[in-house]
């Protein structure tokens, strides 16, 4: 792999996601999610993203120790794939007594960049549609084919034959011309072949405005254990982007210190899992046998090598699609799989 890699991702909401912003206010909702400050539409931010796939990264690697703040009980946190990918700090050993201990520090070798907003699902009344704007597609990579390729404000294009004008939530557009979208290859699939006729896409201007009116917003109320009913002044709303939702992402793979562990990850795993009296006998009893792999392959669920950082990030973004991110995971939010394969430059 080069030293320097990005890679784009296509992600698509499986769930509503909630990434709140710390705090209550008033307005539309009680809680309300992170948007980018200029436009303010809705994005996921690369600091939750990155945070989450840290986490799910180690548990592949059953070694939650690295997912920490800090890596105090890492063994050997510069040979482990994790933390030599997302970054570590742990505390030094100094061996004159009252001084302070040196903390080694690295940063990770993989740079996370928000999630922003492709392709935003409306109600209307042709049914669901995708939202989106030509600069979005553009920069995104996709290409664009029709004798119009930019809307008049107002106005919209479609990836289907229409002339009626269009309601987009509360707002109606009309149709001024049919446009052909096609994205990067390895993002061409079931999931594509299921939007491709159903695309709109609108002017900058409005994209906000339809987005924002659109989010889904739900009501929750705390329970009152004694009474089993709804407790007195406890109901507040919150808003989330909702299920169906396609989101590009860059992620830029530098591995500056290009020292990636050659070390085995079984042995990294064993290291960080067995006390040190109880690896050292297996080492003696030749621990790398077919028993000891087939039994670190169960507990991870991954194969034995990972050959560099894209690896270690892949299987931490894949839990995505399981365990989530974000808030009110407990409730059904959160959900997000990869779509297709990351387009990837060099």
């Amino acid at each position: 792999m080069a030293t320097y890699e990005m890679r784009r991702y296509l992600l698509m909401t499986l769930d509503p996601v909630h990434i709140g912003t710390g705090g209550y206010r008033l307005g539309r909702v009680d809680s309300s999610i992170v948007r980018e400050p200029g436009t303010r539409v809705p994005k996921i931010p690369g600091s939750s993203l990155h945070g989450a796939i840290r986490t799910y990264a180690a548990r592949r690697f059953q070694n939650l120790h690295a997912a920490g703040k800090d890596q105090k009980k890492v063994i050997g946190p510069a040979t482990d794939p994790v933390c030599y990918t997302f970054g570590y700090s742990q505390p030094g050993k100094s061996e004159v007594e009252g001084e302070d201990k040196e903390t080694k520090a690295y940063s990770g070798v993989v740079n996370v960049f928000d999630a922003q907003i492709l392709l935003f699902p409306v109600h209307t009344m042709y049914g669901p549609v995708w939202v989106t704007t030509k600069e979005r597609l553009t920069d995104a990579g996709f290409t664009m084919d029709g004798e119009n390729s930019s809307p008049a404000s107002g106005s919209g294009l479609a990836s289907w034959e229409r002339t009626d004008p269009l309601n987009l939530g509360w707002l109606i557009i009309a149709i001024q011309d049919k446009i052909s979208i096609t994205p990067p290859e390895k993002w061409q699939g079931p999931r594509w072949d299921a939007i491709k006729d159903r695309i709109v896409v609108i002017s900058d201007s409005l994209f906000s405005q339809v987005v924002n009116s659109n989010l889904e917003v739900r009501t929750s109320v705390s329970i009152d254990p004694w009474r089993g009913a709804a407790e007195d002044g406890a109901l507040f709303t919150y808003e989330a982007i909702p299920r169906a939702t396609f989101l590009v992402m860059d992620v830029v793979i530098d591995d500056y210190r290009e020292a990636y562990p050659e070390k085995s990850h079984l042995e990294n795993w064993l290291a960080n899992n067995l006390p040190e009296e109880q690896l050292n006998n297996l080492k003696k009893q030749g621990w790398l046998d077919e028993g000891v792999k087939s039994t670190f392959n169960k507990k991870t669920n991954l194969e034995i090598n990972w050959s560099s950082p894209a690896d270690v990030f892949q299987a931490g973004l894949s839990l995505l699609a399981w365990l989530g991110v974000g808030g009110m995971g407990t409730r059904g939010f959160g959900r997000i799989t990869i779509v297709g394969d990351p387009v990837t430059q060099t």
